[in-house]
């Protein structure tokens, strides 16, 4: 399935302080030169920070870590569970259509949402408010019908049971998530059969409802300050971790004058490598011989894996060399 970025972008984007203190901090994981790979968690956060993914938070993730707004955009558009169009600014429900659910009802739910939110999904409910789209297998098969609605699944739905959801969070109540015909979890609607000694003492709601119930945070938009930020990765460890420093170099949109420079005149520069730097729109050996090396260490993080650190350097001395003859 093709995914493209919605029509309409807002301008800009930001993290909230605090979230922006909790990105850093999640890059600070990964290995020095490696900071790229906290692309999915950044670009959920920007997700659960504004509702959907717009094209200034995907290229302000991509800033944060040094990538090309290309390859941010690559996992972006790849993962379903990035919402690339605006959605509602309630609730977003995502209805699981697979086989125990469908057979359970989901066709049910889903002329519920059609209903009360919008003929087609994706599409915004005329006040603004919701919005829904089916999806593949959520896991919750025993509780079928299912739906998650913002964090959290609702299970053991009924046509009625949903409508009532929807009403409910237009009226500004924050419904009860988990399932909706009274089960406490996925054991047999008649019961339990089994492990019986566990029936006594247990909590009003199974582990993820009570967690639910105690944040309030289904619905929720994230900024950041709604749980201590912790941090057990950055405990001292008496070792001190050299930060790489990385600088994007000096890009083109296109090669000049429409024509690519044959940049296998660099010794050790293959197609795979040439196809690379033309994608991060190198396409001039004079580009490649300005580059130091915040930059090298930019290009190599940035590229599939065929363009190694001793490779760029050996390519930028020989550009130089190349550039001063040309020059001379």
């Amino acid at each position: 399935m093709l995914r493209r970025l919605h029509e309409e972008q807002p301008r800009s984007f930001s993290f909230t302080r605090e979230n922006k203190v909790w990105a850093e901090t999640q890059i600070k994981k990964y290995p020095a030169g490696r900071e790229a790979s906290a692309i999915i968690p950044l670009l959920w956060r920007a997700q659960e920070q504004e509702g959907w993914l717009t094209r200034p938070a995907i290229e302000y993730v991509a800033d944060l870590l040094g990538m090309a707004y290309m390859r941010a955009l690559e996992v972006a558009t790849f993962y379903f569970m990035f919402h690339l169009k605006p959605v509602g600014n309630i609730a977003h429900i995502q209805v699981c259509g697979t086989l125990s659910c469908m057979l359970c009802g989901a066709e049910d739910l889903i002329s519920v949402c059609k209903d009360k939110i919008a003929p087609n999904p994706h599409q915004l409910s005329e006040d603004g408010k919701f919005s829904w789209e089916e999806v593949e297998c959520l896991g919750a098969c025993s509780n079928a019908p299912m739906a998650q609605i913002g964090k959290d699944y609702f299970e053991d739905l009924t046509q009625e049971s949903m409508g009532q959801i929807i009403d409910n969070l237009s009226a500004g109540e924050i419904p009860t998530p988990g399932p909706q015909n009274g089960r406490f979890a996925s054991e047999p609607k008649d019961g339990l059969t089994s492990l019986m000694e566990n029936e006594s003492g247990r909590t009003k709601f199974n582990g993820s409802v009570q967690m639910a119930e105690d944040f309030k945070d289904t619905i929720k938009r994230i900024n950041g300050t709604e749980a201590e930020l912790v941090t057990p990765w950055l405990q001292s460890s008496g070792k001190k971790t050299s930060q790489v420093r990385m600088k994007k170099p000096k890009t083109l949109k296109s090669p000049r004058k429409s024509v690519p420079e044959d940049l296998s005149n660099l010794l050790g520069l293959g197609e795979k490598a040439k196809i690379d730097l033309n994608y991060l729109g190198i396409y001039h050996i004079s580009q490649i011989s300005k580059w130091d090396s915040d930059e090298i260490h930019w290009v190599h993080s940035n590229s599939s894996g065929s363009l190694s650190l001793n490779k760029l350097k050996s390519f930028v001395e020989q550009a130089k060399k190349l550039q001063t003859n040309k020059d001379g």
